[in-house]
This record gives C-alpha cells, structure tokens and sequence, in this order.
C-alpha cells in the first residue's frame, strides 16, 4: 500500500494514494472465509459452507466491509508514516477525495492534531482595571428593597375601591369556551396590582373593585404563553373581591438584619448588613465588568497574540455548527434560496470562517493556558453549576441535566466554566 505524506501545516496532514482492487478482493476474500464458521445456509452443515456460497449470498455487504477495512488501514499506516501521536489527533479523518475506479479506490485524506506553541508573555497583556466604587445611595436603594421584602400586609381599616399599588385578595377561576381549565382557579390569592404578576390585561380590570364585588373580565393569552391550550386564546376570569391589604414595612434594627442576613450571630447590625450589601454591590458591579469588558478584551488580546496552525477538520465543524445556529434565524425561503445554491452556501461558509477560526482558536489557548495555571473544572461542577441555575430559574435540575447530556452540551459548559476560571485567576477576581 503506497502512502504518500504531506504535511499541510504543524497541525494537517495529507495521506494520498491509491488501495488497489487486489488488496480489496484480497479482504473479500479474507472476510468470506471467516464467514464461513457462522454464516447459516441450508444444505450445509455448520462451519462448512464454501466461500464462494458466502461471497455470492452476502457480496454486497462484504465488499462494504471490506472497503471500510482496507481504508482504516490505509489512514493508519498513514498515520505511522507520518509519525504523527495518537494522542494529538484531533476529530475524524477528513476525506479530500475517495473515488472509484478498475483499479482500486483513489484516496486522499486529512489528519489533524492538536496544535503546540509557546505559551508565553500571556501575562503581559491582560487588560488592567479600576475596583468599582459603590455609591452610598445604592446602599441605601438595596438596604430598602431587602426590608420591604420582610413587610407584612394587614387589612386597610376603611374598606374601598382597587386602586393601582393595592394588594387585592381574591378569589378567580378562569374559562375557555365555557369550561374550567386546570391551574386557572386559586382562593385567597393575594395580587399586588399593577406588579406585572398575571397575564397582560388581568390587574388592570380590577381596577374599582369593591369589597365582595364579583366581576367576569376577557383575558387574550399571548401568543407566546407555554401552555399550547391557551395560547392565543380568549378566555374568562370570574374575580371576587375579599379584601385589600396595606403593606407594613417593618423598622430596620439589628434584630431586622439579622433576619436580613439570616444569621444568629450577636454581633451582626445594621452596618453589618450594610457592609454586607456594599460587597455584594462591588461583586456585581465586578462580574457586569468583567461580562462586558474584560472578558472580550481578554480573550482578543490572546487570539492575537498567539499565531499557530488549526487543524482544518476542527475548523469546519465551528464552521458547520455557526451556519446551523445562523440557519435556526432563516425564514424558509431562505433556507431553500441556500439549499439550491451551492455557491451561496459557499459565501456564506467564507464570511463564517474568520468568527470561527478565532473560537477553535481561542478554545486551544484557553486549554493550553487551564494546564500552565493548573485551572480545573470537574463533572461533579458542572452538575452543581446546571443544578444551581436550574433551581433559581424554577426548573427541573434533573431534565435540565439530562437535556444538556442527550444534547451533548457538558463538554462545552465544562469549557466555559474552565475559561471563566482561567480569567477571574488571570485578572485577579478571585480574591
């Protein structure tokens, strides 16, 4: 088997040549004869069928296998004329040219491995910054949103009408077409109006209600609601009113910022919780700064710093991968406009490469970089970070997890957890 080795680049490799018909049927035959000690054919006693039975019963399937054969051959042995690590190979085999002919198959293949460079003077570029400072006004702003959400609600003395900032306990049940539909029905339910709680449309018909008042008003779901039964649909809601609530807003004292900051501790006070509040208000301030600005400075300045070969296959797959997430946007005339023009898909690919050249880019700095700053991200973190977000966000963390897995989306949070970690070490917030 001829093997011819180019090397594209450090990090490609071109295998060409051609696997002659002879060392196929050779493989045909090969495969016949171990298919002889299993295949089944009436008339013949176990392990005794001839091999010209089994390649006429099964030809089309042997010369399958066989072609499988003598190609993974040929990329390994061109994987050892090229001395290339096994360990460094990156992705599939790319396949150049694979075409048949009376003398064989005519093959030309690209390897890709890992790329190696310098990781150097990387610490001469990180973007430099200024701590936030807080404002004491938005201290104070938090100090007050953290009391009023320990306020109480008891009944206003003088009964009246619903007005815009009431808290209304009611009663509702709502209809589509006449019928009750499930989760549309609550008592003694405590609405703020004018909160933005319920759907558009519902608090603001409460307006003027009175103290026993019944009232029936029209609610539109939108379009966009997660239950399909009621999306779009116009619906009735049969409201009583019980009675209105003025809210309580509780003195702030040491006992109160206790309660704040959910702690026994003796010494905790008002400016405990105040001080508290200030480091939460720098953490924030940080993480928006670092979203916004350091992050992306960061991860540009190490894209340019650093210059080494990709391997091509690794490249195209962003490639691939970018143009279906852009294609999730297109109408379906544009999809077909593009299914129908080769040349098109082509531009399309061209104006992608150089987004996706520096990501796969970037991905192998940011891996190179985790080592030398012996950065980690185990799978027990990744678990606990989608379990964390799903609980916050009211999800199942359960389907959340299982979703990422049957989607084969871990190894990419994992990156981003490694890259985060890279950087808040770099620049130094992870103090």
């Amino acid at each position: 088997m001829d093997i011819t080795v180019n090397k594209v680049d450090v990090a490609n490799t071109l295998l060409s040549g051609v696997i002659a018909q002879s060392t196929i049927d050779q493989t045909i035959d090969k495969l016949a004869k171990d298919a002889t000690r299993y295949v089944k054919v009436d008339g013949f006693r176990p392990g005794k069928v001839p091999v010209a039975i089994v390649k006429k019963l099964h030809q089309d399937k042997l010369e399958n296998d066989a072609e499988t054969q003598v190609v993974r051959d040929f990329v390994d042995n061109g994987i050892k004329q090229a001395t290339l690590n096994a360990e460094d190979i990156v992705g599939e085999p790319h396949f150049k040219k694979f075409e048949k002919t009376d003398a064989g198959i005519e093959i030309e293949v690209e390897v890709s491995t890992k790329p190696h460079f310098e990781a150097e003077g990387y610490r001469e570029i990180i973007p430099t910054f200024e701590k936030p400072i807080v404002n004491e006004e938005d201290v104070a702003k938090r100090v007050e949103e953290s009391v009023k959400q320990h306020a109480t609600h008891q009944p206003i003395e003088t009964p009246k009408a619903i007005e815009e900032g009431d808290m209304a306990i009611i009663d509702f049940e709502g209809f589509l077409d006449g019928e009750a539909f499930a989760g549309g029905k609550a008592e003694k339910f405590s609405l703020k109006i004018g909160s933005g709680q319920f759907i558009p449309g519902f608090e603001e018909q409460l307006i003027g209600m009175v103290y026993e008042e019944e009232r029936t008003i029209n609610i539109t779901f939108p379009a966009e609601y997660q239950a399909p039964n009621l999306a779009s649909k116009e619906t009735q809601f049969k409201i009583k009113l019980h009675e209105i609530h003025t809210e309580v807003i509780p003195e702030l004292n040491d006992e109160l910022a206790k309660k704040i900051m959910k702690s026994q501790e003796e010494h905790i006070t008002v400016e405990s919780l105040k001080e508290r509040i200030r480091d939460q208000l720098v953490r924030e301030s940080l993480s928006k700064l670092y979203q916004e600005e350091l992050k992306p400075k960061l991860l540009e300045a190490l894209v340019v710093k650093f210059d080494f070969a990709l391997p091509n296959n690794i490249v195209e797959q962003e490639i691939d991968a970018k143009v279906n997430q852009k294609a999730k946007t297109m109408s379906k005339e544009e999809i077909e406009s593009y299914k129908s023009d080769d040349t098109k898909i082509e531009a399309l690919r061209e104006e992608i490469r150089p987004e996706a050249t520096d990501s796969v880019k970037a991905t192998f700095i940011i891996d190179v970089l985790a080592k030398k700053e012996q950065i980690s991200v185990s799978d027990d973190e990744v678990a606990q970070t989608l379990y964390y977000e799903a609980y916050m966000s009211g999800q199942d963390p359960q389907q959340v997890i299982k979703y990422y897995e049957e989607n084969n989306l871990l190894p990419a949070i994992k990156m981003e957890m490694i890259e985060d970690k890279l950087f808040t070490k770099l620049l130094g917030l992870d103090a």
